[in-house]
């Protein structure tokens, strides 16, 4: 049996071939690089969502909302994060 992360990479670079696919992942990039950023930065803290939202004074169900994309956090929320895993926010526009 294949690991999933190797099943879900064969995946995508299949998908990617087409072009509209491969538009419309490109559209939603930044959507996707929040949601790993915060995924990646709670994992590191070795923090549970459930411990994240009591530290920023939100629900767990705001944080899991957020990670599964169907949150969309104002640059506030993204900076109240920020405190809760002890780190700074950093956004760049990259060419």
């Amino acid at each position: 049996m294949k690991h999933y992360s190797t099943d879900f990479a064969s995946w995508k670079k299949h998908a990617l071939q087409d072009p509209k696919f491969k538009a419309e992942y490109e559209k939603q990039q930044p959507e996707f690089a929040v949601i790993k950023a915060i995924i990646e930065a709670r994992i590191k803290n070795d923090m549970t969502q459930k411990e994240v939202a009591k530290k920023i004074g939100t629900k767990q169900s705001v944080i899991s909302r957020l990670e599964s994309g169907r949150g969309n956090p104002t640059l506030s929320f993204l900076k109240k994060m920020a405190v809760a895993f002890s780190s700074r926010l950093e956004i760049r526009f990259v060419q």
